[in-house]
């Protein structure tokens, strides 16, 4: 099993970003996916998830209407469209297997920085 996050960098606040997450040894086409992020200080937090056709979402509260999250089923890829960054987006992002959950196979994040 493989997930590698890619995207991240510096932004300033009410920037955009889009993180991409590519997967491998599994049956991606099978999998609910989702998004997490772990900030400084703060345990890892669950942001989204998406069932595996990709026609239903679940977002927290934190992210709900600014961040969407969408999948390619043919390309084993899994992405994050963030929009309206604030300071608090500040985090390591994680792609990982599962639904509203926290405990699947994850990648070893890419870092996200919202700073003016």
């Amino acid at each position: 099993v493989r997930l590698v996050e890619s995207g991240g960098g510096l932004v300033e606040p009410g920037e955009s970003l889009t993180l991409s997450c590519t997967t491998s040894g599994f049956r991606f086409d099978d999998e609910y996916m989702s998004w997490l992020r772990k900030a400084p200080g703060k345990g890892l937090e669950w942001i989204v998830s998406i069932v595996p056709g990709g026609h239903v979402t679940h977002y927290a509260d934190s992210v709900k209407g600014r961040f969407t999250i969408s999948r390619n089923n043919a390309a084993n890829g899994v992405y994050l469209r963030m929009n309206d960054l604030k300071i608090e987006d500040s985090a390591v992002y994680y792609c990982a297997r599962g639904w509203i959950s926290t405990t699947g196979d994850r990648g070893q994040g890419t870092q996200v920085t919202v700073s003016s």
